[in-house]
């Protein structure tokens, strides 16, 4: 596009810098800038509408703009619109949201903190994994596992504890008490004739092996997302979560499951949890906790974490750790909305009964010479764009095809999520039928037009 002087594209470009954006180029192509939306649609200062295949950063569950939020921010706001919650204050508001996140909790969690993002909730999961051995007195549990490709967050510790090298690259990371285990991606890693439950068996084993070579005295926790989001909508295979956590009990290694994607209704589940049969330690959740509408995360933790954090009081003094705007009354009050919104609209049963929709308008492309595999769950599925799907060959780099891909997407009027040449779709949790239909349409000539380009 042509930057006109003076233009929202033109001052953009020269006050903002962008997260994960390509610096040098956006200062040639500059801004898409979004107006307004409707349903699952969104629209561009042009008037162009685009489907929002991955609910913005896989967060805006009920779409882009809610009024009855709107209302009860605003009234909050007009009561109490700040309060902090150090030193013994509360508020309504964040005593009614942590009640509620522990009646649903996929299985009994004792308390809740909360944060601002869901990167801050990992990043306090991370500290309370040193705390809490400290407190049982175990202070040389300090290393934490997580796996390759696994995404929990941007702060300097979270980005250290995600396996994603582009996200370390020159910033000095990762920190070393982080480690990473094998990539759980079936379709890309297994080998010829292995059954998802043996890849599975082999992922624990090498789980367990990294385990006994760090020395299991020294390592105190494993964090997971029952689907992997920002490696591209990676479901677990068959077992998997069964045979690593059988691994963590052994060596009395803490689990963490990051629901920060996974959690309120996304898998079919309320939690991802739920629906992959973890029994966590702590569960990290942001997001869709208050459908994107206000920041804000909660870190629920167990009966054995408190009472090791009441240990390290009574001996410390005060729990040295927190935010400026955890437990916001605003926020806190519109997450509780959201929570009631998905029980009025029946969220586990929506997503339950639109599943099979979504998965076959995608499913129905899975011949096109482009793509080698579609897996997903609920209202989230991750796609393979493989030169050779069968064989498991992918695309030369050089091709770009992913990045093609992208751009014909756009251009058709479909804004998708691409991990490497993976292709993810997690849409916001109100999508239509209609809505699905226009969007499988609109992947489906974006794809012609990047295999004409390339084939």
């Amino acid at each position: 596009m042509t930057v006109i002087p003076n233009s929202i594209h033109a001052r953009d470009i020269a006050s903002i810098v962008h997260p994960q954006t390509n610096l040098a180029k956006h200062r040639e192509v500059g801004p898409v800038v979004i107006t307004h939306s409707e349903g699952a649609r969104i629209f561009d200062d042009g008037g162009k509408d685009y489907i929002e295949s991955v609910a913005g950063l896989w967060c805006a569950s009920l779409g882009f703009g809610v009024e009855r939020l709107a209302k009860v921010a605003y009234e909050q706001m007009r009561t109490l619109g700040y309060y902090h919650t150090y030193r013994h204050r509360s508020n309504q508001p964040n005593v009614d949201l942590a009640e509620k996140l522990l009646s649903i909790a996929p299985v009994p969690m004792s308390k809740v903190l909360f944060q601002c993002s869901g990167s801050e909730a990992n990043d306090t999961a991370i500290k309370l994994i040193w705390y809490y051995h400290n407190a049982i007195g175990k202070p040389e549990k300090r290393k934490i596992i997580a796996r390759n490709m696994g995404y929990h967050g941007s702060t300097a510790a979270t980005v250290s504890l995600s396996g994603k090298a582009d996200m370390h690259a020159d910033f000095g990371l990762p920190f070393a008490p982080f480690l990473h285990t094998e990539f759980p991606h079936y379709y890309r890693r297994h080998e010829d004739g292995e059954s998802e439950e043996a890849f599975s068996t082999r992922m624990a084993d090498a789980l367990e092996i990294m385990i006994l070579e760090e020395g299991p005295e020294t390592v105190g926790g494993f964090f997971a997302e029952p689907v992997m989001g920002a490696g591209g909508a990676v479901l677990p295979p068959a077992t998997y979560f069964e045979k690593i956590q059988a691994v963590l009990k052994k060596y009395e290694v803490l689990f963490i499951a990051d629901e920060v994607i996974c959690g309120f209704g996304r898998t079919g589940e309320m939690w991802g949890s739920r629906t992959y049969g973890l029994e966590p330690d702590m569960i990290s959740s942001a997001k869709a906790l208050s459908a994107a509408m206000q920041p804000i995360s909660a870190l629920m933790i167990n009966e054995k974490v408190y009472q090791a954090m009441l240990q390290q009081s009574a001996k410390l003094g005060p729990f040295a750790h927190g935010y400026t705007y955890a437990g916001h009354p605003v926020a806190s009050a519109v997450a509780l909305e959201v929570i009631k919104i998905y029980e009025e609209m029946d969220v586990v049963g929506r997503v339950k009964s639109i599943s099979p929709t979504f998965m076959g308008a995608l499913e129905q492309h899975g011949d096109h010479p482009l793509i080698g595999d579609i897996r997903g769950a609920g209202l989230i599925c991750g796609i393979e764009l493989m030169r050779d799907g069968v064989a498991r060959v992918p695309f030369d780099t050089g091709l770009k095809v992913a990045e093609r891909f992208q751009e014909n997407a756009l251009k058709h009027g479909l804004i998708p999520r691409t991990v490497g040449d993976r292709l993810v779709f997690a849409p916001p949790l109100i999508i239509t039928e209609s809505e699905i239909a226009e969007m499988s349409d609109r992947f489906g000539r974006a794809l012609d037009d990047t295999w004409a380009e390339i084939r």
